[in-house]
C-alpha cells in the first residue's frame, strides 16, 4: 500500500474519512454514527451526527504541524476562557481511556495522528453579504476581553505554541507557512515589489517592539468565519493557530482574504470600537494596524503557495497574488 503523505491529494481524503470513523470508536459514543468532512485546512474537521441529533466536532491533525504538548496546550487555554466566562469555546469531549487528545494510525500512515472531539457549538456566522459593522464591533469586544485574559492568565508551566513574529511569517529562515517568494504567481516583478514591502513591515515591526502589552497570546486567526453567533451568546472556535504574537495582529485577521476591499477600513474602525470597550487602544496600536493587514496578505500568500491543495488555496490562487501587488504600492505610499 502507498505511502499516505506520497498520495495525490483526491486520494488522500477517503483515507482520513476511514481514520476519521474508526477515530470515532475511542469514544462513548451511540452506534450509528454519520462522519462527514467540514473543512480540510492544517488538519481535517468532520461532522460527526448520532441518530438522536447528537453532533460532535472531530478534528485529526495534520502530521508534524503541532506537538502533542502545543495541542494540550491550546486546549488548555479555550478550557479556561470558557470556565471563566471570558467567551464560549468548543468543548473537549475525552476518550474512553479519560484524555482529551487520543492517537490512532492508519495502515498508510507513517504515524499515528492526534485527534480531538469536540460538542458541536450551535451558531451561524455572520454572513459577508451582511452590513457587518455590528458583528465587527462585537469580534473586536471579544478579542479585547481574551487579550485582557491572557495578560492575567497563569499559564501551565509545560506550556508551548508557536510564536508569530516577523521571522516566523515573513522571514528567510523557515517560516511557519513556507516562504512568501513561494506564493502562486510571484514572479521577478512582484518579488521586487513584495521584498521592499516585506523589508518596511521588518522595520516597523522592529520599532514598534514586543513589550508585553503589545506582544502575547492571541487566537491569531479571529475571522468571522471563527465567530458563531448564536442568539445573545457569542462564540469562538478554532484556536488550531493560536499562540504568541502582537496583539494587533488579531485585528488583522478578520478581514483575510479580502483586505483589498473597499469597505476594509472602515470596518476596522468598528472592530476598534468594540475593542476600546474593554481596552484602550494607544496612537502607536492604531497606527501599526495596517502593517498588520499588511503582514497578514503577504503571510496568506505564503499559505496558499504551500497549501495549494486545499479547497481555500485553490478558489483564492493567481488572483489573490494579483490583488496583493495594489496593496503594496499603496503601503509604500503611505508609510516608505
Amino acid at each position: 500500500m502507498a505511502d499516505f503523505d506520497t498520495l495525490p491529494h483526491d486520494r488522500q481524503l477517503p483515507l482520513l474519512l476511514e481514520l476519521a470513523e474508526a477515530a470515532t470508536g475511542l469514544y462513548a459514543l451511540p452506534a450509528g454514527l454519520k462522519v462527514n468532512l467540514v473543512n480540510l485546512s492544517e488538519n481535517a474537521t468532520y461532522k460527526v451526527e448520532a441518530p438522536d441529533g447528537r453532533r460532535w466536532a472531530l478534528r485529526i491533525h495534520r502530521d508534524g504541524y503541532h506537538s502533542r504538548t502545543a495541542i494540550a496546550s491550546e486546549l488548555a487555554w479555550l478550557m479556561d476562557l470558557r470556565r471563566t466566562g471570558v467567551v464560549t469555546t468548543p468543548a473537549p469531549v475525552k476518550g474512553r481511556d479519560g484524555e482529551i487528545i487520543q492517537q490512532l494510525g492508519h495502515a498508510t500512515m507513517p504515524r499515528p495522528r492526534n485527534i480531538v472531539l469536540f460538542d458541536w457549538e450551535t451558531g451561524a456566522e455572520p454572513g459577508i453579504g451582511e452590513d457587518l459593522a455590528e458583528p465587527f464591533e462585537v469580534l473586536g469586544e471579544v478579542t479585547a476581553r481574551m487579550h485582557l485574559h491572557t495578560r492575567n492568565w497563569t499559564r501551565p508551566p509545560w506550556f508551548e505554541r508557536l510564536t508569530w513574529d516577523f521571522e516566523t511569517s515573513l522571514g528567510e529562515d523557515k517560516p511557519h507557512w513556507g516562504r512568501w517568494r513561494d506564493g502562486m504567481g510571484v514572479d521577478a516583478s512582484k518579488q521586487k515589489l513584495f521584498g521592499r514591502t516585506v523589508d518596511l513591515i521588518g522595520r516597523r515591526l522592529a520599532a514598534y517592539g514586543k513589550s508585553q502589552d503589545r506582544f502575547g497570546l492571541i487566537h491569531c486567526d479571529l475571522r468571522l468565519a471563527n465567530l458563531l453567533i448564536d442568539g445573545k451568546d457569542v462564540k469562538v472556535i478554532d484556536f488550531d493557530d493560536c499562540g504568541f504574537g502582537w496583539y494587533m495582529y488579531d485585528a488583522a485577521t478578520p478581514v483575510s482574504f479580502y483586505e483589498h476591499e473597499p469597505q476594509v477600513p472602515g470596518l476596522i474602525e468598528s472592530w476598534k470600537k468594540g475593542y476600546r470597550r474593554v481596552i484602550p487602544l494607544s496612537r502607536e496600536d492604531e497606527a501599526e494596524i495596517p502593517t498588520f493587514v499588511m503582514l497578514r496578505r503577504l503571510l496568506l500568500v505564503a499559505w496558499i503557495g504551500s497549501h495549494s491543495e486545499t479547497d481555500l488555496a485553490k478558489s483564492m490562487g493567481l488572483p489573490y497574488t494579483e490583488g496583493t501587488v495594489g496593496l503594496c504600492e499603496d503601503y509604500l505610499r503611505r508609510f516608505g
